[in-house]
């Protein structure tokens, strides 16, 4: 069972969302520290909440977890206090991918952000995560549907206009910065819009990174790797070496 914890908000969540159960086929259980709103762990950085955090994260590790994850790229800051207090791993964000895949780029490629707001990636952020302050950050617009919806909650999700604003958002980092050569979304609740992020910018879905941060019991399910997925790569085709027509496959090393 892999443990996710999750920040107090109030929209619904869908199919590709980590926040979702019917994202895995795989069981997982929710925790929610009470009073953990979005304003006051993303906007106001209020670390009064960690032992809030640290207590739930036992609470799911006491009822089977053999992993910890979050809905919130945010938490990234108190990675350590968490893998610290609790006996399990611990993955707090997707950013804390970003420098792996930062390595694979090719020279001229640097790795770009989509977040939910782009005023809170901060340097301290980019630095606990291994990232440098000048890597390329675009947030969706806060006053957009993706923006409202995940700061102040609604009944009905208008998955619409969320993927347009996640989509517009990766646009404008690429056309920015043209030498991101990946991105990473930052909020866990943008990859039921991945393919939105495609089209808009030309970019390939890559999730290999994904595999080696999920829990070992769940990397037999591709859903935990479309929930953990947030990496999108460019041209991954031109990385690998061309095949000869009627050239044999290379051996597969057994495990």
């Amino acid at each position: 069972m892999l443990g996710i914890l999750t920040l107090d908000t109030g929209f619904p969540r869908i199919k590709g969302d980590v926040g979702s159960p019917e994202t895995f086929a795989f069981p997982v259980r929710y925790a929610t520290p009470r009073g953990a709103a979005v304003d006051l762990v993303v906007h106001r950085r209020d670390d009064s909440m960690l032992p809030a955090f640290i207590e739930a994260g036992r609470g799911l590790v006491d009822a089977g977890a053999v992993g910890i994850a979050t809905t919130c790229g945010f938490l990234a800051r108190w990675q350590d206090e968490l893998t610290a207090a609790l006996t399990v791993p611990v993955l707090t964000s997707s950013l804390m991918q970003a420098p792996l895949v930062a390595r694979t780029l090719p020279k001229g490629r640097r790795i770009g952000i989509v977040t939910y707001s782009g005023v809170d990636v901060t340097p301290e952020l980019l630095a606990a995560v291994g990232l440098a302050a000048w890597t390329p950050v675009e947030g969706v617009d806060p006053v957009g549907t993706f923006g409202r919806t995940i700061r102040h909650g609604t009944a009905k999700l208008d998955v619409e206009a969320m993927a347009a604003d996640v989509a517009g958002a990766a646009r404008r980092l690429v056309g920015a910065h043209r030498d991101v050569g990946a991105i990473v979304l930052e909020c866990a609740n943008m990859p039921p819009y991945r393919a939105a992020v495609e089209t808009a910018t030309g970019l390939g879905l890559r999730r290999g990174a994904a595999r080696r941060l999920v829990p070992c019991r769940a990397r037999r399910d591709d859903a935990a790797l479309r929930a953990q997925g947030f990496v999108v790569k460019v041209r991954a085709r031109s990385l690998r070496p061309a095949r000869s027509r009627g050239a044999p496959h290379p051996a597969r090393r057994s495990r």
